[in-house]
């Protein structure tokens, strides 16, 4: 099995709770974008490939598909719901464990900048029928917004090597011989609740984050909570709503 990133590992497998309550779910949009540009429907397979705690299973299996979720980090996968269209299994982008030409389409949601590689297309064209479809979807934090690139810039140092989808790197794997051109789709949406929940256990849940000595987290955690505090935007709000974009992507499999 493919190596699975330094960050990825240790910040998930210690912080998986932080990271199914903090992350935010997906616009009722993509609900049509699934059916349409993917063509999920009832007697359709797809993979969720890099599933984390299955925070985008939920929409594929809305649409009557049987869903395939492919996740290394043990911590992540015990997280996921079950359901009896779901089977979960452990895996890699690079080595899926999946059969041939045995999907109709793979989603790989807030992930796929983690393993973007010509070998991770070459598997992903292996387990595609011909016609199957490739989505990528990220939700996108809104940094117009004066106090959310202010959380950016409290935790941007700590980075390192890890991957990022604004870094864009993940394009670098296009195009591939057995995959047609991008067709993009881009979504307003909101991530509402507390605090503590749309702020804080988002940020801690970050992979760099999440995987950074106990101390260091603490003083990351610090930074944030002032920032809610003192911000006249944050400050004294029970509820907030932190603004995303919804950036999903699909390729057609020759």
């Amino acid at each position: 099995m493919s190596t699975v990133h330094t960050a990825a590992q240790q910040g998930y497998s210690r912080h998986a709770d932080a990271y199914a309550s903090g992350r935010p779910d997906y616009p009722g949009a993509l609900q049509d974008w699934l059916r349409d540009a993917l063509g999920l429907g009832p007697a359709r397979t797809v993979a969720d490939v890099g599933a984390g705690t299955g925070k985008f299973t939920p929409l594929l299996l809305a649409t009557g598909a049987n869903v395939v979720a492919v996740e290394p980090v043990e911590a992540m996968r015990a997280r996921i719901a079950p359901h009896e269209r779901l089977r979960v299994q452990a895996g890699t982008a690079e080595a899926t464990g999946l059969g041939s030409g045995s999907l109709g389409a793979i989603v790989c949601a807030q992930a796929f900048h983690w393993f973007s590689s010509r070998a991770t297309l070459d598997e992903f064209a292996r387990v595609l029928k011909p016609g199957g479809r490739l989505g990528l979807v990220w939700n996108v934090r809104d940094e117009s917004v004066d106090w959310v690139a202010k959380l950016t810039r409290i935790v941007a140092p700590y980075e390192g090597d890890a991957p990022r989808f604004w870094k864009q790197t993940w394009r670098e794997a296009f195009p591939h011989p057995a995959l047609g051109p991008a067709h993009e789709t881009v979504f307003e949406h909101e991530h509402v609740g507390p605090p503590a929940q749309v702020i804080v256990d988002r940020f801690m849940s970050v992979s760099f984050i999440a995987a950074l000595p106990a101390d260091e987290q603490a003083r990351v955690r610090a930074q944030i909570e002032a920032l809610i505090a003192s911000h006249p935007a944050l400050r004294g709000r029970e509820v907030l709503r932190f603004p995303y974009q919804t950036r999903a992507f699909w390729f057609a499999r020759h």
